[in-house]
């Protein structure tokens, strides 16, 4: 009896092991797989180029038909691919974490994420353009009171000043040849300010209205029209660098975690065996995710909130 209560407990740890290894085994296979589903894509896109190449007959010494791309090629346009678009470097950062603590959960919740962190540079691009369209608005306001200060026409001043700054976007042609022709350019004006951040144009086009219907200088409008939007772009920038400190306490709120997971890895802790392979490590997950996520989402609100006013 003794040496079968003996054999069952060393059946417990080796079981233990098995599945640990087993598990490992598995998340392997799944980075491995990743790995392989990225570099065929690589390489039908350059299967496609060289094809394209044979299609358009280029010169003898260009390289048509060459085999596949060694590693090191599909790992460099992979890293391009990724420099554009960020969120899918979710994935390996998760495959390693899943390698450390010997489980899919980091795998499947990175690839979970990758459409979230998608969303917020997404955001974080458009936020960028928009401020970009409003600072040349600002130049094209400036420029045009310019011209016209140096004696060109409403027509030539317009369609300098737009080349120049590229602020009219996709309308720079439809607002120039309603210049040029004697078309409605302040409806021209207002169509174009439709876009996110081009809210300025729709004063140049009452600036442009007035002018035309009662006689007045469109040029000391259009330096009022500057001044404002400058005055609104500066004060932009104020709260923003007032709430840097904000931004800053919300960027600590994300990195805490990870901190606490390194500090308890270096103390011998195990923190990652701990919180994916127990019950009580996986329900203090769900529930620190589910914590930690909405503290984020409503810290961020808070400021965002901050610089709207």
């Amino acid at each position: 009896m003794s040496a079968m209560a003996g054999a069952t407990a060393m059946t417990g740890p080796a079981t233990g092991a098995m599945a640990g290894a087993m598990t490992s085994v598995a998340v392997l296979c799944a980075a491995v797989a990743c790995a392989v589903a990225l570099w065929w894509w690589t390489d039908g896109h350059g299967k496609g180029r060289r094809r394209a190449r044979a299609v358009l007959a280029l010169p003898a010494g260009a390289q048509v038909g060459a085999g596949a791309p060694s590693l090191t090629t599909a790992v460099g346009r992979w890293w391009g691919m990724a420099r554009g678009r960020r969120e899918w470097l979710c994935l390996p950062g998760s495959a390693v974490v899943a390698l450390l603590g010997a489980s899919p959960l980091p795998l499947l919740a990175g690839a979970a994420a990758v459409p979230l962190v998608g969303r917020g540079l997404r955001t974080t691009r458009e936020r960028a353009e928009r401020e970009a369209r409003a600072d040349r608005v600002v130049a094209l306001c400036g420029a045009v009171a310019g011209e016209l200060k140096a004696g060109w026409q409403p027509a030539q001043a317009l369609a300098f000043a737009a080349r120049t700054t590229g602020a009219l976007g996709g309308q720079e042609a439809a607002v120039l040849a309603a210049a040029r022709f004697g078309g409605d350019v302040p409806e021209a004006l207002r169509r174009a300010a439709r876009r996110d951040g081009a809210g300025g144009l729709a004063g140049m086009a009452a600036c442009w209205q007035v002018a035309v219907d009662g006689g007045a200088g469109l040029a000391a409008g259009l330096d009022r029209l500057e001044t404002a939007l400058r005055a609104h772009r500066d004060q932009r920038e104020r709260v923003r660098a007032q709430l840097a400190g904000a931004w800053a306490t919300v960027g600590v709120l994300a990195v805490l975690p990870v901190a606490g997971l390194g500090l308890g890895a270096a103390l011998g802790a195990r923190p990652l065996r701990v919180l994916l392979h127990t019950p009580a490590g996986l329900g203090c997950l769900l529930v620190g995710g589910a914590l930690e996520a909405l503290g984020l989402w409503w810290a961020s609100r808070i400021v965002r909130g901050g610089e709207r006013l």
